[in-house]
C-alpha cells in the first residue's frame, strides 16, 4: 500500500503545481501541454480516491502534495509509519465489511432462488435450472475438454463475461475452471443449455476476480454445451 501511495505522490511531483496558485485561482485555464497534463494527473488521482471510497480533507491533501513538491513533510518517518498502518487498517475494515455484504446478498439470493420449482440444488450448494434438454448427447468427465457458449452475470444483472456477446464459443479443460463449472458441466449433455447459480465457495471464494467480480460474489452462468473431447 505504501508503494502505491508513494507512486501517486511521485506522479504529482512532475506536475509543478503550487498550493498558493490553487488557493488564488478557483478556475484555471489550460494553455499548454504542461497545464493539460497537470490537470489530467490531478483529476485521475482524485478519481482514484473517489471511486475507491477514500475520504480526504482536500485542503490538507493538497498541502501534503505541495510539501512533497518542495521536498518537505510535516510528518517524521515514525509518524508516517503509524499513519500508514492506521490507513491500512481502515481500508481492511472497509474491505471486510464489503465482503460480508456481498456474501450475505448472495446467500439471500440463493435462499430465495431455490424456492423456484424449476431450480435444483446439489449437495455442494450448486443450483441449476435446465433451459434446454435432450435425450441424446454425451456428458463430460472432469478430465475432458468442453466447447461451450456462456453468459456470466452477477446477481444484480451486471455482465462480467460472455462468449455469447463476443460471438465465439470457447474450449477449455473442465478441470481448469471454478468448482461450480466443473461440477455443473458434468450434469449436462451436449446440446443442452443450463443456468448455473454458483455460490462464492464454488466460484472465486473471498477473492476478487478482475474489476467486475468482487470477492464473495455469487455468480450466474447460462451455459450451452456443444462438444466434449476426452
Amino acid at each position: 500500500m505504501r508503494k502505491i501511495m508513494l507512486s501517486i505522490l511521485a506522479i504529482v511531483l512532475i506536475t509543478n503545481m503550487t498550493f498558493a496558485q490553487k488557493k488564488e485561482t478557483k478556475k484555471m485555464s489550460m494553455k499548454n501541454e504542461l497545464d493539460s497534463i497537470s490537470y489530467f494527473l490531478g483529476n485521475e488521482i482524485g478519481n482514484y480516491y473517489r471511486t475507491n471510497d477514500i475520504h480526504l480533507n482536500s485542503d490538507l491533501f493538497m498541502e501534503g502534495m505541495v510539501d512533497a513538491l518542495n521536498n518537505s513533510s510535516k510528518l517524521d518517518e515514525e509518524t508516517k509509519e503509524k499513519v500508514m498502518a492506521m490507513f491500512q487498517q481502515q481500508q481492511q475494515k472497509k474491505a471486510n465489511q464489503q465482503l460480508n455484504m456481498t456474501k450475505e446478498a448472495g446467500r439471500k439470493f440463493l435462499e430465495e432462488n431455490k424456492k423456484n420449482p424449476d431450480v435444483k440444488t446439489t449437495a455442494s450448494g450448486l443450483q441449476y435450472k435446465i433451459v434446454k434438454t435432450t435425450t441424446e448427447g454425451v456428458s463430460p468427465k472432469a478430465s475432458d475438454q468442453v466447447n461451450v457458449h456462456y453468459h456470466g452475470t452477477l446477481i444484480d444483472g451486471t455482465v462480467f463475461d460472455s462468449s455469447v456477446q463476443r460471438g465465439e464459443t470457447i474450449t477449455f479443460g473442465l478441470n481448469q475452471v471454478i468448482r461450480g463449472w466443473t461440477e455443473g458441466l458434468q450434469l449436462m449433455k451436449t446440446g443442452e443449455k443450463f443456468i448455473f447459480y454458483i455460490p462464492s465457495e464454488l466460484g472465486y471464494g473471498d477473492r476478487a476476480a478482475g474489476p467486475q467480480i468482487p470477492g464473495g460474489s455469487t455468480l450466474i452462468f447460462e451455459v450451452e454445451l456443444f462438444k466434449v473431447n476426452p
